[in-house]
């Protein structure tokens, strides 16, 4: 049987979950499915693959995912990895099981995909909630971000095989589905469309499985949220009262530095138009302590924006340089500092919970 390990995001996760169902008759194989959102998480990734060929010295190792599409000179000087694959060829990877290959290293041009395949799949391996994947890749370049230069730019899957999807995986017993992807706010209907379809998307779900229990979402933007998507949350029971937003920062200079689209005056308004018409609401959010030049005033705007927004699920991340963006040009403030901020926010984070 095949091994699959995940590192990093529920995209991953249900990449996998592909990987797992497509490969389930291969025995004395092992996938790493990679991240590459920090240098830390990378070394993970090298740190994982010694580990398991330890364990397992005659299986065949094949890494792949976003570490393996940005960095693969790195993974092929290691004498523990047999293959390594693109994002876009472990969409293929029958493909390169199935032929004699003599090369280490398969890794395109991410961006000059303009579509992928999508699989279907049956389930989720040891979870109560499926993931479905909606769209890929991310037009936006915030400078702090390399996941652009691993998955390419912003494709979105058909609204007909998002609809098959979450049918099969209501067939198969699963009663919360979870909507995915990169920047899942960018979906458009099709290529040509003017504007994002995100509100499209969720309300034609809704109207076409009425018996879906429970529609989660990933990770939100808060600038591409839209006063159609607030009246679905207000009328739609179907919809899970938490939303977990990308917010990064609290200060608004410093959220210019990063590139984001809203402002910390978004983020409340949003917040608050949400509550009004679903007053259980709940929120989380994402949030980097010890951005490049991040003053301590700055960093008390994050904290205060937790606050007047009533944010209280909070995955809180120092601030970690990654080779390739904008901001790891930027003067850079002392790790410590950079941890300390975090452990803070983190704390502010559970008092609003009690």
């Amino acid at each position: 049987m095949v091994e699959v390990v995940t590192l990093g995001c529920r995209i991953n996760s249900y990449e996998s979950e592909i990987l797992k169902e497509k490969l389930a008759n291969i025995d004395n194989l092992i996938i790493i499915n990679t991240c590459a959102v920090t240098g830390e998480a990378e070394r993970q990734c090298r740190q994982t693959i010694r580990k398991l060929r330890r364990e397992n010295p005659n299986a065949k190792i094949i890494v792949t995912g976003c570490a393996a599409q940005i960095a693969p000179h790195k993974f092929a000087q290691m004498p523990e990895v047999d293959l390594i694959l693109g994002n876009k060829e472990k969409a293929e990877i029958e493909k390169y099981l199935n032929t004699e290959i003599n090369e280490k290293t398969i890794v395109g041009d991410i961006f000059k995909y303009d579509d992928y395949d999508h699989y279907l799949i049956t389930g989720f391996e040891g979870r109560q909630r499926a993931f479905v994947q909606i769209q890929q890749g991310c037009n936006h370049r915030c400078s702090y971000c390399i996941v652009p230069y691993a998955r390419g730019n912003s494709r979105s899957v058909p609204i007909n095989k998002i609809l098959i999807q979450i049918r099969e995986l209501l067939n198969q017993g699963f009663q919360e589905i979870c909507l995915t992807g990169v920047d899942i706010c960018s979906y458009k209907i099709d290529k040509e469309a003017y504007r994002n379809s995100f509100s499209i998307l969720v309300q034609t779900i809704l109207e076409e499985i009425p018996e879906l229990p429970s529609l989660q979402f990933g990770s939100l933007d808060p600038a591409a949220l839209d006063g159609k998507f607030i009246a679905l949350v207000g009328k739609c029971s179907q919809i899970y009262p938490h939303f977990h937003l990308s917010i990064q920062s609290g200060d608004n200079e410093i959220l210019k530095k990063m590139r984001r689209r809203h402002t910390r005056e978004d983020v409340i308004n949003l917040c608050r138009k949400i509550r009004e018409v679903r007053p259980n609401a709940t929120f989380g959010a994402d949030f980097i302590c010890g951005f490049p030049t991040e003053t301590e005033e700055q960093f008390n705007n994050t904290v205060n924006l937790v606050k007047e927004a009533g944010i209280n699920k909070l995955h809180v991340f120092p601030y970690s340089e990654r080779s390739g963006t904008v901001a790891a040009s930027m003067p850079q403030l002392p790790v410590e500092i950079r941890k300390e901020r975090a452990k803070r926010l983190r704390l502010e984070g559970e008092s609003i919970d009690e």
